[in-house]
């Protein structure tokens, strides 16, 4: 599932492409035939990201202002590309076809017209969102020191912090000492206070290069004279699917574990309980 730094990157692409022109929508699969005639003609006036959702805001040529939300889930993926859309092949579910290019969806959790109420009420559920100006890491705090969840849990839980996956999750833990398997209410503020801005830095560099690169200088391929990583995810980790391999600060093996139905990777020594 993507994660929110490729959410709020998608809404930045998106803009730039479809913004400020009467645009062609149309749903080739069927699924979302009744909102894409809505939006048919419509143009694009903002998009937003917001954890691990996307919205895009249209005015109709009858001066409507509709807004549609995307939740990738597991499946979801959008393709892009100048000119003319090809002949659609597949399930295609949402497609936009602007002056300069298009856009296609295939295979959403969400692709659905909301109203502003909705909007509203689905940003009430969700935690703070390192990407966003007006997330509350206060609030997210209040929720994890209240709680007996382990950490590494409630990090992934969207209702207390919004757009962080399973990577983000393993990485910035490793990255300030702390166990996964710490009791939320174990996790002392000043650590918090810590690790809440590296969170940010990291994602918004995830949003600039569209990887997940967490390593430190000194410990990069070059710097420390090993191969790059070759990972269908891209970027240099310290312990996400890195399990029975060396650790890069100790050389202890990564572990890997489930916790919550997903794979939590990290390494015990550098993160002891």
């Amino acid at each position: 599932m993507p994660e929110g730094h490729t959410i709020h990157r998608l809404a930045r692409e998106h803009r730039r492409l479809l913004r400020g022109v009467p645009l062609a929508v149309s749903s080739p699969q069927g699924r979302f035939a009744a909102g894409a005639a809505r939006l048919d003609g419509a143009t694009l006036t903002g998009t937003d990201a917001y954890g691990k959702h996307l919205y895009h805001r249209y005015r109709t040529t009858g001066g409507e202002l509709l807004r549609l939300h995307v939740h990738l889930g597991l499946a979801g993926k959008f393709f892009t590309g100048s000119g003319l859309a090809p002949a659609p092949t597949g399930a295609v579910r949402l497609r936009v076809q602007a002056s300069a290019g298009w856009l296609d969806l295939r295979g959403p959790n969400a692709c659905e017209l909301h109203t502003p109420a909705d909007q509203k009420a689905l940003y009430a559920r969700l935690g703070a969102d390192p990407l966003r100006p007006d997330a509350d890491p206060d609030a997210a705090y209040r929720r994890i020191s209240r709680s007996r969840v382990p950490v590494g849990q409630l990090l992934m839980d969207q209702s207390v912090v919004a757009g962080v996956g399973n990577i983000y999750r393993a990485e910035i833990l490793f990255r300030h000492g702390i166990s996964p398997y710490r009791p939320g209410h174990d996790l002392p503020a000043d650590a918090w206070a810590r690790l809440w801005p590296d969170l940010v830095t990291l994602m918004r560099a995830g949003v600039r290069t569209g990887r997940i690169d967490t390593v430190r200088p000194e410990h990069e391929p070059r710097a420390m004279g090993r191969p790059p990583r070759v990972d269908a995810h891209g970027g240099e980790v310290y312990v996400y699917r890195r399990a029975g391999q060396p650790c890069h600060v100790c050389r202890s093996e990564v572990r890997v574990a489930e916790m919550a139905a997903r794979n939590l990777f990290w390494c015990p020594t550098c993160q002891p309980c």
